[in-house]
């Protein structure tokens, strides 16, 4: 691994900083010199440095000084800046003191070759490996940050604040595609559990016979297949926060084990005896109207009182299409970010046309749509690059969209619930026929998952079929 940028050596003995410089330069290595700590402030304040080697007698001046200047970040630079402290006068309290001040090594001289290089590399190495976790870190921010002006938007934001601090239990709810699950980092994050982990689970793509298994852990030999003992996911999250998904398709043998965890706060592994004792906050999503559910047999009462002691509902993007334009920016400058191309942007006429948009798959739709401009335009995305979206004015050369109108009087005679199946039934059935039944592109164009997807076909009896 060779260095973009200098190691800096600092030493007030010229012979040894030329020693090192040979040596460095000779394996590829750029070097820059300073003989005091008052010279290598100046170049540590002023200059982009990869790595540190630093003398601990500076001529009056301690090098160690330095090192707590660098670390405290009194210098204006990299606090992460990896130095290896090296000394031929060292004691035990300045070997002790350097470890203690963050040095990432400590060399006695006269320094071997072989051991300087491989130091060298394995620092270099360190803060290679740390600026990428920095940079994925930070990516994975970007996807995360909740974005929005709108009213509705500021009103949850207020929620999720008062909220999060607390260990109340939160049920999230909402259309699929709305960011509920950004809701439930957004609690973590600002939670005393924020140190530890934010652990997702989709409910509804777990089979039913899997799901205790998945949330409770197994024990070695507990049923065919489990070779070895595992922890479950209210382990893993003990400490943090367990997300639970699509709340609504469990299972009400796995509610009630969950219902127990929630009362007691405590699990015995599938196939074990032992009572293991977890401390993890429960946030609650779906897309189902729960008390609904509740009110059919399909979901536990007492479950839905315990995860519904703070109810936060994620607005569709219909009820706050002011945000579409900053959400489609940021969309932009994420993806072009994520595949490595030229900064890109929208043209006035596209933003116009996505904001008249009433996005049926929400802001996940919103963001598959974005990811697709930026792949397939150049560097403005002009209305000739959209794909069909139906509603507002068609792109040109665009195919025309079914009619979007309906005659509600046909439907006069259904109870609610019925009206809506009967509603999704036909706007699937219109989507399946335009994309020639890809399940697969459908699900990307509702936005859905297509577990989701099939789930829905399976339970409106809509099949390949019957779809004339």
């Amino acid at each position: 691994m060779r260095a973009d940028h200098p190691i800096l050596i600092v030493d007030d003995e010229k012979n040894i900083r030329r020693t090192l410089r040979m040596v460095l330069e000779g394996e590829g290595f750029e070097v820059v010199e300073a003989g005091s700590a008052a010279e290598a402030r100046g170049l540590l304040g002023g200059e982009r440095i990869d790595l540190l080697v630093l003398d601990i007698k500076l001529g009056e001046e301690n090098g160690l000084d330095l090192l707590t200047a660098v670390k405290a970040g009194d210098l204006g630079g990299d606090r992460d800046l990896p130095v290896i402290v090296i000394s031929g006068h060292a004691t035990v309290g300045d070997a002790l003191r350097a470890t203690r001040e963050g040095a990432f090594d400590f060399l006695e001289k006269p320094l071997d070759r072989d051991v300087l290089l491989l130091r060298v590399r394995n620092a270099l190495e360190r803060r290679a490996i740390g600026r990428e976790v920095a940079t994925l870190r930070a990516a994975a921010g970007q996807r995360n940050e909740m974005i929005g002006a709108a009213p509705v938007m500021a009103e949850l934001l207020r929620q999720i604040a008062k909220v999060a601090p607390t260990k109340g239990r939160v049920l999230v709810t909402g259309e699929s595609g709305t960011g509920k699950e950004l809701i439930a980092r957004a609690i973590h994050e600002a939670s005393a559990y924020a140190k530890g982990n934010f652990v997702k689970v989709n409910c509804a793509a777990i089979p039913p016979e899997l799901i205790e298994s998945e949330l409770f852990g197994h024990e070695r030999g507990a049923f065919t297949g489990a070779s070895a003992r595992r922890r479950g996911l209210f382990e893993v999250a003990d400490g943090g926060t367990l997300f639970l998904d699509e709340i609504g398709d469990m299972s009400l043998e796995a509610q009630a084990k969950v219902l127990r965890v929630l009362q007691t706060g405590e699990l015995v592994r599938v196939g074990g005896e032992k009572t293991i004792r977890v401390d993890c906050r429960v946030i609650a999503a779906t897309n189902k109207e729960l008390d609904r559910e509740v009110a059919s047999g399909r979901f536990r009462e007492d479950l839905f009182f315990r995860l519904n002691v703070v109810p936060l509902r994620s607005p569709s993007l219909r009820e706050r299409s002011e945000d579409v334009p900053l959400l489609a920016a940021a969309f932009v400058k994420q993806c072009c970010a994520e595949n490595g191309f030229r900064p890109k942007r929208l043209s006035p006429g596209v933003i116009a046309r996505l904001a008249a948009h009433s996005w049926p798959g929400n802001v996940r739709e919103l963001r598959n749509v974005i990811e697709r401009l930026v792949i397939m335009s150049d560097d403005e995305i002009t209305e000739t690059d959209l794909p069909p979206l139906g509603g507002g004015p068609r792109a040109p050369g665009s195919a025309p969209m079914p009619s979007a109108e309906v005659d509600l009087r046909r439907y006069s005679t259904l109870q609610l619930r019925d009206f809506r199946d009967q509603i999704e039934r036909e706007f699937l059935r219109m989507k399946l026929d335009e994309l020639e039944w890809n399940i697969s592109r459908t699900a990307a164009a509702l936005g859905i998952e297509r577990t989701n997807l099939h789930k829905r076909l399976r339970a409106l009896g809509l099949s390949r079929d019957e779809k004339s």
